[in-house]
């Protein structure tokens, strides 16, 4: 009898996917965030996200990046702020999994992947072999919760540029 190659036959991983502009990083005084130098992190991002690594999850950024469509800012600028960030992010041992961003803006264009639909999560369950049940996500809008729902993870969500170090909390003690 041949085994078949299923998802179910391979090992989960547990992950938390992080918003980025108003959870990772501050938006305070910026409507959109597209130079480098005008990322900064949140508090206690990178400790948490330290810690949340060593306890075994996978860290993913899932983003909504419309001024890409609105012409104000580009993919490039967009893969420079990212670039700043995982630097940053390795240079204290953390290490993001992989980015996910929409470019699309609904008064644009609609499309399938920008938040709160679930699409980029969903890619991320698929290609990573997440387990659902031990991943949350982590976000500062209404739009991060219904994403989060939507693709069958916890969601937590916080005040906009707040210290993440509760939410971190909760997911480490709700490990099971």
């Amino acid at each position: 009898m041949k085994k078949s190659n299923t998802i179910s036959n391979l090992s989960l991983n547990k992950a938390v996917f992080f918003d980025r502009d108003g959870t990772i990083n501050s938006d305070e005084g910026h409507y959109y965030i597209y130079k480098p130098e005008d990322f900064v992190f949140n508090p206690g991002v990178i400790e948490g996200m330290k810690r949340l690594q060593t306890a075994g999850y996978l860290l993913f950024v899932i983003t909504n990046q419309g001024g890409i469509a609105k012409g104000i800012y580009t993919r490039e600028d967009v893969a420079k702020v990212h670039a700043r960030m995982c630097k940053e992010l390795t240079a204290e041992g953390v290490s993001i999994t992989k980015i996910y961003y929409c470019p699309h803006h609904e008064s644009i264009k609609t499309c399938v992947c920008r938040k709160p639909s679930p699409y980029m999560v969903n890619l991320a369950i698929e290609e990573f072999h997440i387990d659902k049940k031990h991943s949350w996500f982590i976000g500062d809008s209404s739009k991060d919760v219904k994403c989060a729902e939507a693709a069958g993870v916890k969601p937590i969500r916080i005040h906009k540029n707040q210290d993440i170090t509760a939410a971190i909390d909760q997911i480490l003690k709700n490990k099971n």
